[in-house]
């Protein structure tokens, strides 16, 4: 099982709080900001650059963490994995120079930001690409299907065993236990269940009449907990649970294949890369953000359509030079092809491809020192 470093750094927010002023300075030295890819770094700087958010990125944020810092001695990136709402939260309030955020920013907080961020706002930076596993723990059912609108009733509570007749119409010849489904959920805000949500509310309207949200619909009820970790654990102590998470995370639980089209497509970065691939940049957004709007419906064939792309969400300016040094240093490693590599090697997500690479590079570059 893989193992992810959960502790979360309390000095975070401490030191985001000393660091910022209105995303204002830091002790980081002057650098180009340009990045070839074959390195960490482009850029020697110094200084501390704090950020907030996905726990999905836990595993590629380990790894980016520990490379730009090997690469650029008297710099490190502090991040703690509070989940994306707290995430945009902390940028938006400025306690925070970047977010980690499963989903981007919605409208209204887009607006927000422009009071810390300058008049262009804040920018979605797609870094990371993964499946989102509908991760289940029965021990002796070592596959399992599912559709849309399947997924959609277990997690409604409208199906409530392992044995009902409608899992057992789309996994012949699999005998299922009657065992009792306890469906867990994310307690917390969270860009993950922004996603899974979307996807039920695409895949299977008829059945998931709640709108896509990252804070999981309270009418539903059921079992819940915080963060990835979170879930992950509960649901690998509970025979018969199900829950959704970054396949990063998920261990040893099963991982369902899911119905596109008339076949069932096994979770791979593979698939998710196809999924986002297919997809195109949300209307009505500045120039240099990036936000996909995922299309969860197509039945094209090898796509696994729950799939999350996890963003950095930077300030579009920043007051301090040193700042947007730092800022768009790091930056450019993560977006790179040896940054894509290093989070592929830490988290078996998808890399960027080279036409997306090219949009987050161009969106990085903009940043600049606000007047």
């Amino acid at each position: 099982m893989k193992v992810l470093r959960y502790g979360r750094v309390a000095a975070v927010i401490a030191v985001g709080a000393i660091a910022l002023t209105a995303c204002g300075t830091d002790n980081a030295t002057p650098g180009s900001s340009n990045n070839t890819g074959s390195s960490p770094a482009g850029a020697s700087v110094t200084g501390t650059l704090t950020g907030i958010g996905a726990s999905s990125q836990t595993s590629a944020m380990d790894a980016w963490k520990t490379k730009f810092a090997a690469a650029n001695q008297g710099a490190q990136v502090q991040y703690s994995p509070d989940g994306s709402g707290a995430g945009r939260k902390a940028l938006i309030s400025g306690a925070a120079q970047f977010a980690g955020s499963d989903a981007y920013l919605k409208d209204d907080e887009l607006t927000e930001s422009k009071k810390v961020c300058g008049p262009d706002g804040a920018i979605d930076v797609p870094v990371y690409i993964s499946p989102i596993a509908v991760a289940y723990n029965l021990k002796d059912v070592p596959e399992l299907k599912l559709d849309a609108a399947t997924t959609a009733k277990i997690f409604r509570g409208e199906i409530k065993t392992w044995n009902d007749p409608a899992i057992a119409a789309l996994n012949s010849g699999v005998t299922l236990p009657s065992t009792t489904i306890t469906a867990v959920h994310r307690s917390d805000n969270s860009g993950t269940t922004q996603n899974f949500t979307d996807y039920l509310a695409q895949a299977a309207p008829e059945v998931w009449k709640d709108k896509a949200s990252g804070d999981w619909p309270s009418a539903l009820g059921g079992e819940n907990a915080k963060g990835t970790s979170g879930v992950v654990k509960q649901v690998t102590q509970t025979d018969g649970a199900i829950t959704y998470a970054d396949e990063s995370a998920v261990g040893a639980l099963g991982a369902a294949s899911i119905k596109v089209g008339s076949e069932f497509v096994k979770i791979s970065a593979e698939g998710a890369s196809k999924a986002v691939e297919l997809s195109k940049v949300a209307d009505g957004r500045g120039p240099n953000d990036v936000a996909i709007k995922l299309d969860r419906t197509t039945t094209a064939s090898g796509v696994y359509p729950v799939v999350l792309v996890s963003y950095q969400v930077f300030c579009s300016t920043y007051k301090d030079q040193k700042v947007v040094d730092l800022v768009k240093a790091f930056g450019n490693y993560v977006v790179s092809e040896q940054g894509q590599k290093d989070a592929v090697a830490a988290a078996k997500n998808a890399p960027l491809s080279a036409s997306l690479t090219e949009k987050a590079k161009k969106a990085i570059d903009s940043i600049k020192v606000g007047s």
